[in-house]
């Protein structure tokens, strides 16, 4: 494992999950939590979706989210630079 990186230990949809990487301990519990609350909504509006699927529109949305949120910092910034 590289230096800075450690493990977090993650339980998403009822399956514990080993995920590696930089980020504090309270920013993985938050994303942990967001997702699985999110999967949990997914199974409650679409129950007869596989959980594959399920992961598949979670991370399709949450692409889609980073895609607006990026839009608009950038056209943020592009503001600011108009006002200078």
């Amino acid at each position: 494992m590289s230096e800075g990186k450690r493990r977090f230990k993650a339980h998403i949809d009822g399956k514990d999950y080993i995920i590696i990487g930089e980020s504090s301990t309270e920013h993985m519990e938050t994303v942990v939590k967001l997702v699985d609350q999110q999967l949990q909504e997914i199974n409650k509006l679409l129950p007869n979706l596989s959980k594959e699927r399920a992961a598949i529109l979670l991370a399709i949305n949450a692409v889609s989210d980073q895609i607006y949120k990026q839009e608009e910092l950038d056209r943020l910034e592009q503001q600011t630079d108009d006002n200078k």
